[in-house]
């Protein structure tokens, strides 16, 4: 049995997390460059990007590609730019970026459905499906590689707030990471779904600044989540630890949405 510290090791992995220049897609990146891994952060805002490589100085190894995947081009560029990068091998992809869209039930509009869904759901399909034979070419049998996709919370229970595509979304991500556990399998890859709870993000930053005494009370920690938390459980799933943990949804939300 591999000791402890090698068997929760993902040094030498290269990575790529997309949505990685805030919120949880830089908690999840800054983990992993500090656990030693090559990491490769993907967002549409080259000045977020920069100033998260800045913000990490010399602590670890991470490289911004500027992409949009809410257009397969931008799924397709990002893909190549990886593969040449890294000459056609990828251990662990981590399907974060996201789009979120509230406004109340009778003026929800179908502009939110389309841009959503393109960046929640097709995007990750599309990204993964590109990523695949790179994927499959750093995997082996004992040590798989490994496709992450960040759900919510919101797509096991009802939100209080009404943002109808994105729980939409999130609860199809999760069965989308299902699908694709079985059809990747044979190929040596795993695939998982992360659903966060309220992080500090730029995502949950309004309701955060308005409610967020009330937000933590919804937990049984009565906290929100940390860096640490969301970190080490993407680091579970591409260490050997995470090895065979596949078609999973693990919430990480304090328990919010085990009492709910």
């Amino acid at each position: 049995m591999a000791i402890l510290n090698d068997l929760f090791s993902i040094e030498g992995k290269v990575a790529l997390v997309t949505g990685g220049g805030s919120g949880i897609g830089w908690m999840i990146a800054e983990g992993y460059a500090r656990a030693g891994a090559k990491v490769y952060i993907a967002s549409r805002k080259k000045a977020e990007l920069d100033a998260r490589i800045a913000e990490l100085g010399d602590a670890g190894d991470v490289t911004p590609i500027v992409a949009d995947l809410s257009k397969d081009e931008g799924c397709q560029g990002l893909g190549d730019e990886i593969e040449a990068l890294e000459n056609g091998k990828l251990d662990i992809l981590v399907n974060n970026a996201g789009a979120n869209w509230g406004e109340p039930y009778e003026e929800f509009p179908e502009a939110a459905w389309d841009r959503v869904l393109n960046v929640n759901v097709k995007g990750v399909f599309q990204l993964t499906r590109r990523l695949t034979s790179a994927l499959a070419a750093a995997g082996n049998h004992e040590d798989p590689s490994r496709v992450i996709n960040i759900g919510s919370i919101d797509g096991i229970t009802v939100p209080v707030l009404e943002t109808y595509a994105y729980s939409a979304s999130k609860a199809a991500v999760h069965h989308l990471t299902r699908v694709l556990a079985r059809k990747l399998a044979p190929k040596h890859i795993t695939v998982n779904a992360i659903a966060p709870g309220p992080f500090q993000s730029r995502m949950m930053k309004a309701t955060l600044d308005s409610l967020g005494d009330k937000v933590a009370e919804l937990s049984p920690l009565k906290r929100i989540g940390s860096p640490e938390d969301i970190a080490g459980t993407t680091i579970y799933l591409a260490s050997r630890a995470g090895a065979y943990t596949n078609a999973t949804v693990i919430p990480v939300d304090g328990g919010i949405s085990g009492v709910r």
